[in-house]
């Protein structure tokens, strides 16, 4: 009988072979540092996460709520962001979470967001810059500002400058924030924060906000020298998370496919995050982009240039102060 390649796809070693390097892909995952070994604890603490009903947020609000910390859960959505503070108030036994609302594509939101906190909270030692999206449609929002620069970069700057006094008077501090890898396909042009020149093709604008998110957060590091309060940028890896919810049914069936079995889940994803956050080894560390498994790495030579953070540090205080 006549042998042809296709035969190997309908033997059942295909099936089971395929499940082994699904198993083994998926093991890969795993970075080397493991947040339930970190012995850190929060307690007397307070805690800020953007983006916490859900995904990698959710998770780093977890994580430290089961340290002790007091956790403030700053969402968009009043209804998910109540979900997520019963559910993690229930598995970390910690009912010192709380829901704050913020919209971060509106700089109304932010300043009201940071009034509130300012008033009601005597200290803050972590915020973690992790709201975010990434093919959002064309808008241009009431403040004048692309909606993907406003959500994912202009309204985390403008909080973290409102809260770093706080944060000062607080040290040892800690800011991070959840960039990504894409960054390296970023351009940086100031046009594009008022919607001009953009292409909007796939994930074009994510990858320039999430170039500034790196810039801005190494000036900031360089400003915040001497005060105890540090400022890192990370890439959480690729992961399946609601990241992907403007893309078509279509985009996003592929990715969660392919995800099964190559790309990480919220919570192994939310481990960098967590890294930069509480770890002992990233105690006065500051200025640096950590990679999803936790290392120190370089990133995109535009992020390293000490000038041009300096001039997009400027620029989005000057556009903030004026909006």
């Amino acid at each position: 009988m006549e042998w042809m390649w296709t035969d190997v796809f309908s033997h059942p070693l295909w099936a089971f072979s395929t499940l082994i390097l699904g198993l083994v892909v998926r093991a890969q995952r795993r970075g080397p540092w493991d947040p339930r070994a970190c012995p850190v604890e929060l307690k007397g603490k307070t805690a800020i996460v953007t983006g916490a009903n859900t995904g990698i947020g959710k998770f780093v609000a977890l994580d430290f709520a089961r340290r002790g910390a007091r956790v403030i859960l700053a969402c968009r959505s009043e209804a998910r962001g109540s979900a997520a503070m019963r559910e993690i108030r229930q598995r970390s036994g910690n009912e010192d979470v709380h829901l704050r609302l913020v919209d971060t594509s509106s700089l109304t939101s932010v300043r009201e967001f940071a009034d509130r906190i300012l008033k009601e909270e005597k200290q803050l030692h972590i915020l973690v810059n992790n709201a975010g999206a990434s093919g959002l449609p064309t808008q241009i929002t009431s403040d004048g500002l692309e909606v993907s620069f406003a959500t994912n970069h202009v309204g985390p700057f403008l909080l973290t400058n409102l809260l770093l006094d706080l944060m000062k008077r607080s040290a040892p501090a800690r800011i991070v924030t959840v960039s990504s890898a894409n960054h390296w396909r970023g351009t940086v042009d100031f046009s594009h924060f008022r919607g001009d020149n953009i292409s909007y093709g796939m994930d074009t604008v994510y990858n320039h906000t999430k170039l500034h998110n790196i810039i801005c957060t190494n000036e900031l590091a360089r400003r915040l020298q001497g005060t105890g309060v540090t400022a890192n940028s990370l890439h959480p890896g690729v992961v399946m998370t609601e990241v992907m919810r403007h893309y078509n049914l279509l985009m996003r069936f592929l990715f969660n496919l392919v995800g099964i079995f190559f790309f990480k889940s919220a919570k192994e994803g939310a481990v960098s995050t967590i890294y930069c956050a509480v770890s002992e080894e990233v105690e006065g560390i500051t200025g640096k982009y950590f990679d999803s498994d936790c290392s120190l790495v370089l990133p995109a030579p535009l992020a390293r240039d000490p000038a041009l953070a300096v001039k997009d540090f400027e620029f989005c205080e000057r556009l903030t102060a004026k909006l």
